[in-house]
């Protein structure tokens, strides 16, 4: 990741309607979901595939109204190998 890009994924609402998770500094949306909630979970849910960090949902205003610290997740595929 650019230093450029913080770890926070901010929901906030989308230019064509609905509401967007999308990382500090980024250009384009990771996700895009009709209502706030949706956007919400996938954030979370991307946070936590990718080492955990902040969410932070923003109000209809534009205001941050809520922050959440997402712990790493656990990725099935990074199981260990066990063939020798």
């Amino acid at each position: 990741m650019s230093p450029k890009h913080s770890k926070a994924i901010h929901v906030t609402r989308a230019k064509g309607g609905g509401w967007q998770a999308k990382r500090g500094g980024a250009k384009r949306a990771s996700a895009v979901a009709p209502t706030q909630s949706g956007a919400e979970k996938a954030a979370k849910r991307i946070s936590a595939n990718s080492g955990g960090g902040e969410v932070r949902i923003h109000g209809r205003d534009g205001k941050i109204r809520d922050s959440d610290t997402v712990r790493p997740g656990r990725d099935p595929r990074s199981s260990k190998d066990t063939r020798h």
